[in-house]
This record gives C-alpha cells, structure tokens and sequence, in this order.
C-alpha cells in the first residue's frame, strides 16, 4: 500500500489525543531552566513512582531481604550485615517519599481541576466551591457540617416516604 493509499486517522481520532492539549495557550511562558528542571524531575518522577509501584519490583524487594537473610549467616548476623539492610532501605525510603509526594501533588491538583470543570459545567453547583482545597480547616469542618445536614434531611425524608 503506498503512502497515499494509507488510511488517515478519523478526526475523531485525533480529537481524543488532544482533548486536553487544545485548552493550554498555544503561547507559553518563556521557558526558564527552573521550569526545564521542575518538568524533567516530573517526568522521572512519574517513571519511577510507575515502576517502583509495580508488582515486579514488589517481588525484586522479597527476593532482596530474603538474600539478605539468608546471607545472615555467613556474615554471623553480625552489625555490619544488619547496617546493610538499614541503610539501603533508609536511602530507598527517603528518596521514595519526594518521587511519591511530587507524584501525588500533581494528581491531586489534576483531580482538583477536572472537578472545578465539573462544577462550572453543573447548573445550580456553588461555584465557590471551585478553591475549597485553599480554605481552612475549620472552614472545612461547616462547609462539611451543612453537607451532613443535607444528608440527614434527604435520610429523613426517605424515611418518611417509606412509611
């Protein structure tokens, strides 16, 4: 088949990978070698938090500390081999918990705009709802206490209509 006889993606096709794209500007900010380093740490961010969080590297982590343990014995249990398993599980931990917090910030702050969308779509939605992450926590507790009233009004009600 030539080229020109190779079929051409649907619009609709193309549509869909860029669902998301068309609403970025097509202009963007100068890029700055902060922006270049925060993107790049996102990035391998992302990759390691996928493949650390998988079941093959679950597995590869038994198969560690079960050669560790079994190696106990030629090394007589002695500090050096516990110092071992302490101080790689230590490095591993901590570098893990900025990949897993970087991973987590950017899929809440996702999570947290595609709902602001969903409220500005809904008709007869609060719209100031759409910043509730900024508030405080006391504020928080009333905007959750008059959602629990709402909750046992329509309880209330159900249990009035069922008798």
């Amino acid at each position: 088949m030539s080229t020109q006889e190779q079929p051409t993606h649907s619009p609709k096709h193309l549509h869909s990978i860029k669902i998301v794209r068309h609403v970025v500007p097509d202009h963007v900010e100068t890029v700055t070698p902060m922006k270049v380093s925060s993107d790049r740490f996102r990035r391998v961010s992302q990759k390691v938090t996928n493949k650390l969080g998988s079941p093959t590297a679950f597995l590869l982590a038994v198969i560690l500390v079960a050669a560790w343990l079994l190696s106990g014995p030629f090394f007589d249990y002695s500090d050096t081999w516990q110092l071992v398993i302490n101080t790689t599980t230590t490095i591993v931990t901590f570098l893990m918990v900025f990949a897993i917090q970087n991973t987590q910030n950017r899929d809440g702050r996702a999570l947290q705009l595609k709902l602001n969308e969903l409220i500005k779509a809904s008709r007869g939605a609060r719209t100031e709802f759409v910043d509730l992450e900024d508030l405080t926590d006391t504020e928080l507790d009333t905007i959750q206490g008059q959602f629990k009233e709402i909750h046992d009004k329509f309880i209330d009600k159900q249990r009035a209509a069922s008798k």
